[in-house]
């Protein structure tokens, strides 16, 4: 009897392996992805992660990332004040009007945000959403890997963000899903740009670059790092200044890597894909245009104003 429950035991942990090694078979992979440089539309399939969420109403609200078959990760700002039943996911999308041949849609099941989410200092901001059945992968809807514990970045490493935010800090959203590439900035120095007005906690990490920025839209999306044939998912899209028109300020992220134990808190027996990153160091410095001065800021977390949510959209030069 003892020998069988050992057995038992063995066997209940190999399929948990199991199941978790399934997803790093396919996660990170981007078949259709063929882009070396950002600042425009993207192509069907080039971001098989990516997911539209209607927190409420029929129109575009938050940004997502499919991490398993049941699991999409989001910001927590995004469900703040929703109905549980009218939040729906797209997945496979590129337009936001017209047809969509490669998609599939779901609604939420259950949503989890993080108990220590607070706003401000917009600290702890991801959330979990559990689909209402599984998605089917293809080569236009995959999972993303995600940063494992202990991944560092350093300052100046090639990260890309998509969304379907503002395309200007005034202007409607984007209907085709964008992409640009910006580095990432050191915590010390997003801190020092906001000079004190806004925290810039252990939890957040940094990207931008002169004439580039996250925007309205775009909340809740992911910010990617490519390694070798894998992408990686760094960062949730989280707050901006208001302005995205003149961006002379980081766009800020929830790190991924430092919540893998409350992410697989929940996702049972199917893990999302954790993989280590580690750029300790890089050739490229941390962005210079960064203002290090106090100035008097008023602070979005990317609310999506005509639908009183929080989303993210890209602004090019």
């Amino acid at each position: 009897m003892k020998f069988n429950s050992a057995l038992s035991v063995a066997a209940i942990i190999l399929l948990y392996i199991a199941g978790s090694l399934c997803q790093l078979d396919v996660c990170g992979r981007a078949p259709l992805n063929d882009r070396i440089f950002g600042g425009e539309n993207a192509k069907a399939g080039a971001w098989p992660w990516q997911v539209s969420i209607y927190v409420s109403g029929s129109s575009h609200n938050c940004g997502g990332t499919l991490i398993t078959k049941d699991w999409v990760l989001s910001a927590a700002h995004c469900f703040q004040d929703f109905v549980l039943s009218r939040v729906v996911m797209y997945f496979g999308r590129l337009r936001q009007s017209g047809s969509n041949p490669n998609e599939t849609s779901r609604r939420a099941s259950r949503i989890i945000n993080h108990p220590n989410y607070s706003s401000p200092p917009y600290d702890n901001d991801i959330a979990l959403v559990q689909l209402s059945s599984s998605v089917n992968f293809s080569d236009y809807i995959r999972p993303v890997c995600l940063a494992a514990a202990g991944s560092t970045f350093a300052a100046g490493t090639e990260s890309w963000v998509t969304g379907w935010g503002r395309l200007q800090s005034e202007g409607p959203v984007s209907d085709i899903l964008q992409e640009v590439t910006m580095p990432v900035v050191s915590n010390s120095d997003c801190a020092n740009a906001y000079a004190g007005a806004l925290s810039i906690t252990s939890n957040m990490i940094c990207v931008g670059q002169q004439g580039k920025s996250a925007c309205q839209g775009d909340s809740g999306g992911p910010m990617v790092i490519r390694n070798s044939s894998l992408w990686i998912q760094s960062g949730i899209a989280n707050f901006i200044r208001d302005s995205c028109a003149d961006p002379k300020y980081p766009n800020g992220f929830a790190r991924v890597s430092k919540f893998q134990d409350w992410i697989q808190s929940y996702t049972g027996s199917t893990q999302p894909g954790f993989v280590a990153f580690n750029a300790a160091s890089s050739n490229f410095r941390s962005v210079p245009y960064l203002l290090l001065f106090p100035l008097s800021l008023t602070f979005s977390v990317i609310p999506f104003t005509f639908s009183l949510y929080l989303s993210f959209n890209l602004s090019f030069s």
